[in-house]
């Protein structure tokens, strides 16, 4: 894949996560203002305290995907699978632009 291409996909992932990571701080920081008394929703409230984090983490991670496909892309390893070298089709990182592995390799792995 022609690295300028490779950049425009990396570089749109990466606004939508940051978008995502943004909308969840100001949801945050709006839930916090709305609350009731303490104790009125306790079980409630912990478990979207639970979910919140495991979003936050989720979103941290994605981030952390672009950015090393944006130092494969500036290494020249871009579109080729970390694990065995093997060329990643462009269909695959178009759809996903933080492939790091064929589609084989990936189930082959479990995921």
């Amino acid at each position: 894949m022609d690295p300028d291409r490779a950049m425009e996909l990396l570089g749109a992932e990466r606004s939508r996560i940051e978008a995502a990571m943004a909308a969840r701080s100001a949801g945050d920081a709006q839930a916090a203002a709305d609350r009731d008394e303490p104790g009125d929703r306790d079980s409630e409230d912990l478990y979207e305290k639970e979910l919140g984090a495991g979003l936050a983490e989720d979103l941290a991670a994605q981030l952390e995907a672009v950015e090393r496909a944006e130092r494969r892309v500036a290494e020249g390893t871009y579109g080729f699978s970390v694990l065995s070298g093997e060329p990643i089709p462009d269909e695959r990182l178009e759809a996903r632009p933080t492939a790091e592995t064929t589609v084989e390799e990936q189930r082959a792995r479990g995921g």
